[in-house]
């Protein structure tokens, strides 16, 4: 089992800041590798306390008020112009970056984009729901238009 420090969340196993253990192999071949994690040591505890003070501004303080932002995004569905051929394929994908820059000029809340959940691929023109993950207990559902550039 190896020991590290979490630096970027990660589904199902933590949060930045956070000290998991996992197999070794996971750790060498998946975490390490992306740079989702670094080795752990007692030297690195200044290294967590940073990075929580980092996720503490960036995070949604209450369980009411990332309620309240649930219910805006799934009420607001949010348009993304993008480069498309002729049969409505894209130039590329739709990424995370590009759903949370299009909440914020659609005047949503701000959104970090690593809380931006795609489960396809975006590739073609049309109508998609992409999960955001605002607090522990709160996700919302948001629906994507997918729209070809003028």
């Amino acid at each position: 089992m190896a020991k590290l420090i979490l630096t970027h969340e990660v589904t199902g196993l933590g949060a930045p800041g956070d000290v998991v253990d996992v197999k070794d192999g996971y750790a060498r071949n998946f975490l390490l590798p992306r740079g989702l994690a670094t080795g752990w040591s007692k030297g690195a505890e200044k290294q967590i306390a940073g990075i929580r003070k980092a996720r503490k501004a960036r995070e949604i303080a209450s369980l009411d008020e990332a309620k309240a932002v649930a219910d805006r995004l799934r009420s607001n569905p949010v348009t993304v112009a993008v480069k498309a051929g002729e049969s409505g394929r894209l130039f590329g994908a739709v990424t995370t970056t590009h759903i949370a820059e299009a909440v914020a000029a659609a005047g949503g809340p701000t959104i970090d984009k690593r809380k931006v959940e795609i489960g396809q691929p975006i590739k073609s023109v049309g109508s998609y729901t992409v999960q955001v993950r605002l607090h522990d207990d709160v996700s919302a559902q948001i629906d994507v238009r997918v729209v070809p550039q003028a």
